[in-house]
């Protein structure tokens, strides 16, 4: 079934659950097999699984009957199938009120990061990204989820919540070996294109003619540039429409920090190996010592974030917005340019979160064809000249629900509970289905994903290759992230409206990433893995030495190199049989 339409039928569910109001509590079985049998009636778990778990919640919900609680998340799809139809089955099936609140990403930041400093209770359970999750081992205040499973919720976790089954929990694995968050909706960032342009055996000749290679899926950055020089200069015009060789967005907004810290920098290979997250050097240039200690960001403290390989990364985004995406792409939002390949005009876009593929797959847009089916594919994104072996391919984004020891204990330990019904077996396949953001590998190798597949892409075949475990968050190198991820758009607006060069916005985000981190260090709020700055030297003494932060090499854009389509799927999914 499609995506959207699955999303219509199940929240119309959660809408006749709100508006009809809880059932009687007497009648608890009832509301349990109606649950089970029709609200939540794709699941991984059979019918008697799923009436299983629904009783252990609402048996472990009775101290908290009557409450009221407020969760918050940002505004995905995923999270508006949640208000509109968990919040509402949870509250009838426990008695617990809940108010699951959907505002914006940066809202939801500037909350949690006044919580914790404030100690004020907003909210009481955050769905929180993964990359603060280096902020949270560090400030005391974010509940230390394993502890409180062995101990205060030991009675609250349900039994069959399998950890081990998230796809994502690595991601929200501190140092210490604990789980700080728990996995709610995740999604990658990779490669899309036009699948049928790419087909056509007219472009195809004009491509090998022009360039000297066949056109088909970029493994390196120099291939993307000639495909997206191809299609804006050399093709032009395809059915009687203009069309462009590349998508971004340039507006100088908050979400143009997302574009370069989403792992950018290091899928030109700016970093270390290393997975999930690059050791020593990660994929924001931070670089730690071996008991975690960020020691600098600057290639003078022995961090890469003003390398040359990061200055050739942001280079090439501002050259390749400016000269082959639709003109208005350099004044729009994350936001407003995520739904444009839908349009149509679009041949590629390297930077592209599987998020939009909701957008994608309506049978109303000019990427699908007369029977819902995708005129397009996703892949993996190229890497630069300076990514090597071991290190992490690209992005994914993991928003986790985290909890702070500022909740009154009550509300906590009701959130907890319906947290963990958010990403429960019974529920989380539905889930998936209405929003297309898996968290649980049982979901992603289910039967109705493999029906849902033909119709997505290649999302299904990402998450079920092994590689896709080479996408990750950013890691626990970055000790505050509400403070320090607005430095990446304030720094590098600049040099994406052409005011300053990339190596000058690169050296003031450097410097404002290693002073953020020395006034952090001196005001003594860590309360463990504290920044411990490395003295500045010269930047040659690093760069000569192996590893991140690494010299400028002579060639920065060798030959392109493609490969086909089919190709390139059996070579991603020929270990991603199920262990």
């Amino acid at each position: 079934m499609n995506a959207r339409l699955k999303l219509t039928r199940l929240g119309a569910v959660g809408l006749l659950l709100l508006s009809g109001g809880a059932l009687a509590q007497d009648d608890r079985t009832a509301v349990i097999e109606r649950l089970a049998g029709e609200v939540f009636k794709d699941s991984t778990l059979s019918r008697e699984e799923r009436i299983a778990e629904l009783e252990w919640f609402a048996k472990a919900a009775e101290p908290f009957e009557g409450m009221e609680i407020n969760t918050v998340a940002e505004g995905l799809t995923t999270h508006t199938w949640e208000r509109d139809v968990l919040a509402p089955a949870f509250t009838e099936l426990t008695g617990i009120e809940v108010t699951h609140n959907i505002i914006g990403e940066g809202d939801v930041v500037q909350n949690m990061q006044t919580q914790m400093q404030s100690g004020r209770n907003i909210y009481d359970a955050y769905v929180n990204d993964s990359d603060a999750i280096g902020t949270h081992i560090r400030y005391g205040s974010t509940i230390n989820l394993s502890e409180a499973m062995a101990n205060e919720w030991k009675d609250l976790t349900l039994p069959t919540l399998d950890l081990d089954d998230f796809i994502g929990i690595q991601y929200t694995t501190g140092p210490d070996g604990s789980i700080y968050q728990l996995p709610d909706q995740q999604f990658a960032n990779l490669y899309w294109f036009r699948y049928d342009w790419f087909q056509r055996d007219d472009l195809k000749a004009e491509f090998k003619d022009i360039y000297g290679y066949d056109l088909g899926v970029p493994t390196n950055w120099t291939a993307y540039q000639d495909i997206a020089e191809f299609f804006s200069e050399h093709v032009g015009e395809i059915d009687g429409q203009k069309v462009y060789g590349h998508m971004d967005y340039g507006r100088r907004d908050p979400s143009l920090g997302w574009r370069f810290h989403d792992s950018w920098l290091s899928m030109a290979g700016m970093g270390s190996p290393g997975v999930p997250f690059g050791n020593p050097v990660d994929d924001w240039g931070i670089r730690v010592d071996e008991e975690s200690h960020p020691v600098g960001a600057s290639v003078s403290r022995g961090g890469a974030t003003n390398s040359p390989a990061s200055v050739f990364a942001v280079t090439k985004m501002v050259e390749w917005l400016r000269d082959y995406a639709p003109p208005e792409a350099q004044g729009m939002t994350f936001g407003e340019a995520g739904p444009v390949p839908a349009q149509g005009n679009v041949a590629q876009q390297m930077f592209w979160y599987t998020a939009f593929t909701a957008d994608m797959v309506s049978p109303d847009v000019a990427v699908t064809d007369d029977e819902g089916n995708p005129k397009w594919r996703m892949a993996p994104s190229p890497t630069g000249p300076y990514w090597e072996e071991g290190m992490k391919v690209g992005y994914q984004d993991v928003g986790a629900w985290t909890f702070f020891d500022s909740t009154p204990e009550d509300r906590r330990s009701a959130a907890w509970l319906f947290a963990q019904f958010t990403v429960s077996k019974t529920v989380s396949l539905e889930k998936l289905m209405a929003g297309l953001t898996p968290i649980r590998r049982s979901d992603i190798f289910s039967d109705q994903m493999t029906e849902m597949a033909p119709k997505l892409g290649g999302l299904v075949e990402f998450y079920r290759s092994p590689n896709e475990s080479n996408w990750t968050p950013t890691g626990t190198n970055v000790p505050d992230y509400p403070r320090m991820a607005p430095l990446w758009w304030q720094n590098l607006a600049p040099a994406v409206n052409g005011d300053i060069s990339a190596q000058e916005a690169l050296d003031n985000l450097a410097g404002d990433l290693d002073n953020i981190m020395a006034r952090l260090a001196r005001a003594k709020v860590f309360a463990t893995y504290a920044p411990v700055l490395n003295e500045p030297k010269d930047p040659e003494e690093w760069l000569s030495q192996p590893g991140a932060p690494k010299a400028k090499l002579d060639n920065e854009m060798p030959q392109g190199t493609t490969v086909p389509y089919e190709q390139m799927m059996e070579e991603w999914m020929s270990a991603g049989t199920r262990e």
